[in-house]
């Protein structure tokens, strides 16, 4: 399992998804990070959060539509 992360550079906290490794999810990330990576937005993958405290808290969402639109919202 990995957990894919988004999160504004400027702020505390991030939204994350547990999912699985894949084109699929590379794919999600190359998108996204098109999108919102001139806008202060990082997206990265992680193995375990407890690992990563710089982007704590983490708040999960449930699904990757969830997760686009979640990461989206940081740029506002």
């Amino acid at each position: 399992m990995i957990y894919l992360v988004a999160k504004n550079k400027n702020r505390r906290g991030c939204y994350a998804l547990k999912t699985s490794n894949g084109t699929h999810i590379a794919g999600i990330k190359r998108q996204l990070y098109k999108e919102l990576g001139s806008k202060g937005v990082q997206i990265v993958t992680v193995s375990r959060p407890t690992a990563f405290g710089e982007y704590a808290p983490y708040n999960f969402v449930q699904n990757e539509s969830e997760f686009m639109n979640k990461a989206k919202e940081l740029v506002k």
